[in-house]
């Protein structure tokens, strides 16, 4: 088939997906620079711009989306009244129509968790990190100091435990398994 045969409509739309997509490919801020091969780490975000509001300044963080709760309803709406003869009968019963509607039950949530920032993601803590995995169970391959998928599957694993569905280390996380330091309360 050639472009001849394609109706105008349908081949403005594809131009138009097509210029939509290289737009969008453009934006991509982890496809320029020195590390443009490099994965980036999925959930990280950079310092506080893009963390949640009142974030102090020089933290990382990562986010889950809890996606909103949509429920239909559905209600009868009274299209024709019924009606009434002189004696008080009912000469036509009243008309219904059946309306669906969808009302959200539960709003769209931005889960936030602060996470070690890239800087502290060096071989030696990731290593540190598969270790630690593997001493409780959640990782079984070697501690190569790489942030592979067989790691970040032993993270969810760990994370899902404590009800964050992610892959990305939390600084929960990394607290609990003994990676950075607890803060400690200053009050005597």
């Amino acid at each position: 088939m050639s472009y001849s045969q394609f109706p105008a409509a349908s081949l403005r739309r594809f131009s138009l997906l097509a210029i939509m997509i290289g737009g969008l490919a453009a934006c991509d801020p982890a496809a320029t620079g020195p590390d443009a091969d490099a994965p980036p780490e999925p959930g990280v975000m950079e310092a506080t711009r893009n963390g949640p509001a009142g974030a102090a300044p020089g933290t990382c963080w990562g986010k889950t989306i809890s996606p909103a709760v949509i429920e239909t309803v559905k209600t009868q709406v009274q299209i024709k009244p019924a009606q009434v003869n002189s004696d008080g009968t009912v000469g036509k019963p009243p008309v219904y129509s059946t309306e669906n509607r969808q009302e959200i039950v539960t709003p769209r949530r931005d889960n936030w968790f602060e996470t070690p920032c890239p800087d502290v993601l060096t071989a030696e803590f990731v290593s540190s990190l598969q270790r630690a995995l593997k001493v409780r169970g959640s990782y079984a391959g070697a501690a190569t100091g790489v942030m592979d998928d067989a790691t970040r599957e032993a993270i969810l694993r760990v994370q899902q435990q404590e009800g964050l569905d992610s892959g990305v280390l939390s600084l929960k996380t990394a607290r609990s398994l003994g990676l950075v330091a607890v803060p400690r309360s200053t009050t005597d």
